[in-house]
């Protein structure tokens, strides 16, 4: 036995692992878009969950990231807990799609084109293409598809390594006496099988290996099975764990269902082995080499057997798992659902993790949006109780916005696309931009609370004049909801002549408040507290435009860097469209604005 031998195993098996750890990475971050509307269309039929999670899995090449994603959804209330059971267990059965991928080790051809199906020309094959693509970079995803192509080669690479050596190291006769070990003790070969599985946390991994290893020509069917029994079992106590790492209940339950399926399926396979090797079933293979191949069907064999008895057995593991893992006694936040979406186990599935910081934004921006309309209420008819509920509003905007911020800053290094990286920008800037919209709604409400305490009451004026900036301001919001919610660059574009008009309108209403007040009609310490109003109004529109820049920044990355340029163009007179709309807006809402005074000052004058 040479060391040199040894260390080209390890070397082929480093390889092997860091391929299949770049394939499926690839395949996530390629298929994440696809993936979220796909597991957001479980239904309650576990058949068709089932079907979701096999193929889900055979996509992104492991079951620990389906079962991890799962739980996420499961939390973030996406999905229920009983949806997630059919997903878990297609799971399991998508997992074996790798070995039969990697069971073209055993395919031989000595001529013709079937050559290129063989490993040893599919690795340069798949290496070559991946390099082109991410070198190139011709298209979208040609770094991600480049990955993937890189992945797959060097895990070829990788098994042929590890086959060239075992097939060296077969002439010692160590894998011939350690084999037979294993065929002699299946218990042994049971506990081998669940420890390597567990170290390197993938059921697909382990299987690959033992696939490799069997070209030595001495691995047998009665060695095997138990050691691919084990498999089962550290895979999903991995997963077990990960899913209950600061998680909710529902969360771990998934975990917790996903081990004892997997211990129930071990106990099936174990038992059914041991039924039909005492009738005689598997004499003719009991003692046969198993190749790359026979390992292969035999994972497929007994995961889809599995999968099959134990489906009807679904609401027995359900409750099961209740009984393991208790109700959390928490009082849950009314933001609780997306606030748990926040988890960092979509992080391998960027859409998905996007899709909860979108989600959460939305929140934030309706609770704001909601206690600015109740603010200024209050300046009319002041309420303490709607004052508390606006406060109590505002603490939810404030935890939503910490949370976000902090999930956004840890998702940012997990992106490796462009089109992430933009979408991520653009919800870096805006929470901070919901935040303060909050924030203007509590001034606003403060100054009503200031009012009502002193007694004093805005003039008839001065509310008719709020009503239309009101009226406008309301307008603004409509189109900065759209512009967010829907990427509408339309009305994001519309945003900023409007918002142009409500400096226009709050210098006029200033200058009608100081005449007001010279005339001695409104008091100043009315006029002080409808002065702040104004000025956070103002602000209000300040960010509507801002969310209106931030959308045109992700449909025009190049905006990112010009922010001033093409708002100083637009002020200037640079657009047409702008000064159209403007033009418009501010003949409108002027018009309006100037007739109330006139009314009013009739009716003085009367």
């Amino acid at each position: 036995m040479s060391f040199f031998n040894v260390l080209t195993l390890f070397g082929g098996l480093a390889m092997f692992l860091y391929g299949m750890r770049l394939m499926g990475d690839g395949l996530k971050e390629g298929s994440s878009g696809t993936l979220k509307k796909a597991m957001e269309m479980v239904t309650n039929n576990p058949v068709k969950a089932f079907l979701l999670g096999l193929g889900v899995t055979a996509i992104i090449q492991s079951s620990t990231a389906t079962i991890v994603i799962t739980a996420g959804l499961v939390a973030a209330g996406i999905i229920t807990f009983r949806q997630s059971l059919g997903i878990v267990i297609g799971a399991n059965v998508g997992t074996t799609v790798t070995g039969q991928i990697i069971r073209l080790l055993d395919l031989s051809a000595s001529a013709g084109w079937l050559e290129l199906f063989k490993p040893s020309s599919l690795a340069p094959i798949a290496l070559i293409i991946g390099i082109v693509l991410i070198m190139s970079n011709r298209f979208k995803n040609a770094q991600v598809i480049g990955n993937i192509a890189i992945g797959f080669g060097i895990l070829f690479s990788g098994l042929l390594n590890m086959t060239a050596a075992v097939d060296s190291l077969s002439e010692t006769g160590i894998f011939e006496s350690m084999f037979s070990s294993l065929g002699n003790n299946p218990f042994l070969g049971y506990l081998t099988g669940a420890a390597v599985a567990f170290v390197l946390q993938s059921s697909s991994a382990t299987i690959g290996i033992l696939q490799a290893l069997s070209s030595a020509g001495g691995l047998t069917f009665n060695a095997v099975y138990a050691v691919i029994a084990g498999v089962y079992l550290g895979d999903c106590v991995t997963t077990g764990i990960v899913c209950s790492i600061g998680a909710r209940a529902d969360s771990r339950r998934v975990g917790a269902f996903n081990i004892i399926y997997n211990l129930s399926k071990t106990v099936l396979v174990l038992l059914g082995i041991f039924i039909c090797r005492r009738t005689g079933l598997l004499d003719a293979i009991w003692f046969e080499p198993v190749n790359s191949g026979r390992i292969a069907n035999a994972n497929t064999v007994f995961n889809l057997a599995s999968a099959v008895v134990l489906l009807p057995a679904v609401s027995f593991f359900e409750k099961l798992s209740y009984q393991i893992v208790k109700d959390d006694h928490t009082e849950p936040n009314r933001y609780k659902d997306k606030l748990d979406a926040l988890n960092p186990a979509f992080f391998s599935t960027p859409a998905i993790a996007l899709k909860s910081c979108y989600d959460a934004l939305l929140a934030m921006f309706y609770a704001a949006r909601t206690n600015v309309d109740a603010a200024c209420g209050l300046l009319r008819h002041y309420d303490e109780k709607k004052a508390q509920a606006i406060s109590a509003e505002e603490d939810n905007i404030d935890l939503l916005a910490d949370r976000v911020s902090a999930y956004i800053g840890e998702l940012s290094p997990k992106l490796n696309t462009q089109t992430h990286t933009v979408i991520l920008n653009e919800y870096y800037k805006l929470v901070n931009e919901f935040e303060r919209l909050g924030d203007y709604a509590t001034n606003i409400c403060e100054s009503a609370k200031d009012l009502d305490q002193k007694g004093i009451n805005l003039s008839e004026m001065a509310a008719a004049e709020l009503d239309i900036l009101e009226e406008l301001v309301g307008r603004i919001l409509d189109l900065a909801e759209l512009a967010f919610r829907k990427r509408d660059v339309k009305a994001a574009e519309e945003i900023e002549p409007f918002e142009e008009v409500v400096d226009d309108m709050v210098d006029l209403m200033r200058n009608n408040h100081l005449h007001r007040l010279s005339r001695g009609v409104c008091s100043v310490t009315a006029g002080t507290d409808f002065m702040d109003v104004l000025h956070d109004i103002e602000r209000i529109s300040d960010i509507c435009s801002n969310v209106g820049l931030a959308t045109l920044a992700r449909a025009y990355p190049e905006l990112s860097e010009q922010t001033h340029d093409y708002i100083y163009r637009l002020h200037s007179g640079g657009s047409d469209q702008f000064n159209q709309k403007y033009r418009e807006a501010k003949e409108y809402y002027v018009s309006k604005l100037k007739a109330v005074i006139r009314q009013y000052e009739e009716k003085q004058n009367e």
